[in-house]
């Protein structure tokens, strides 16, 4: 086996888990809203999980465990891809509000905070900044 396939199948079980976390989330209260699937469709595919993993993942998402990333520029920078996907997707009111509430507690923001970074997160993408001013912001938003 090549290094290269070694990388991309540790690149493939990162996002299958990153989806499942999401997933997982999404379950939350119990059901996934049509709002939710859309987001979920969307995100499977940027996150190249296959037919049949999808489905895999969406009867089986308990089996995959929660690792959201350990420092927090990583959280940041998965925050900031999330937020542009709700946005792409047109997810608006009360059903992005309470999606990407969930996704801030399931990266691991605490849940306090998380109206505060989820609002700060989507005016900076709608304001269409890039990463490194979305990090910038949101690390400086208390100041």
């Amino acid at each position: 086996m090549s290094f290269s396939n070694l990388f991309d199948g540790g690149f493939k079980k990162r996002n299958e888990s990153h989806f499942a976390a999401i997933v997982r989330v999404a379950m939350d209260d119990g059901i996934i809203t049509p709002e939710e699937q859309a987001f979920l469709d969307r995100l499977a595919h940027n996150l190249n999980i296959g037919e049949e993993k999808y489905k895999q993942i969406l009867k089986d998402y308990k089996s995959h465990p929660i690792n959201p990333p350990v420092s927090y520029e990583k959280r940041l920078e998965r925050l900031y891809d999330l937020v542009r996907m709700v946005h792409v997707d047109q997810i608006k009111g009360n059903s992005e509000n309470k999606l990407l509430h969930k996704i801030g507690v399931g990266l691991g923001f605490h849940a306090v905070n998380v109206k505060y970074i989820v609002d700060k997160a989507l005016t900076l993408v709608n304001n269409g900044v890039d990463l490194d001013t979305f990090v910038d912001q949101i690390k400086n938003m208390n100041r």
